[in-house]
């Protein structure tokens, strides 16, 4: 199986992309992770936040096969522990999947088109982080889910 992090817009700290690519080179250990960046819409000033978010919606499903299953990064998702993600995350492979993604949206979310392809939605949290914050957190929280299958010593229980 392949797990793939789809995001809108590139990271502009180079901190954070350092350890962003930490933890998506230690996931290569565990599963064959791929990160996707689609790049920000350019001239979005005349564009509301709907037509934005369609927009960006309709890159998001260009890259989407039938086959995929679409994990949505979303406020309104269910929370999991770390534990429980884990669980999660073994659940999807049992079933054969050939790609689990997981995509974090754009500053406005996900168009109403993305809502209806996606198969879940999880959150991080009920705070709100950047978008650039939530692929760190969620990169970690992934490698953190494969140690934890393993019963290896990374997350302390």
């Amino acid at each position: 199986m392949t797990i793939k992090l789809v995001c809108i817009g590139k990271t502009d700290k180079k901190e954070l992309e350092t350890l962003i690519r930490i933890y998506s080179d230690r996931l290569q250990h565990y599963i064959k992770f791929e990160f996707e960046i689609i790049p920000d819409l350019k001239k979005t000033k005349n564009l509301d936040e709907n037509q934005q978010k369609s927009k960006e919606g309709e890159l998001i499903l260009s890259g989407i096969q039938n086959s995929d299953f679409i994990v949505l990064l979303d406020e309104n998702g269910k929370q999991f522990s770390s534990e429980n993600f884990s669980e999660y995350i073994q659940k999807r492979m049992n079933t054969g999947l050939k790609r689990l993604i997981f995509v974090i949206g754009g500053p406005y979310g996900f168009s109403d088109e993305v809502y209806q392809r996606a198969d879940s939605r999880i959150s991080l949290s009920k705070m709100t982080f950047s978008h650039q914050m939530v692929r760190l957190f969620f990169t970690e929280q992934l490698y953190r889910a494969f140690t934890i299958l393993k019963n290896e010593p990374y997350h302390h229980r």
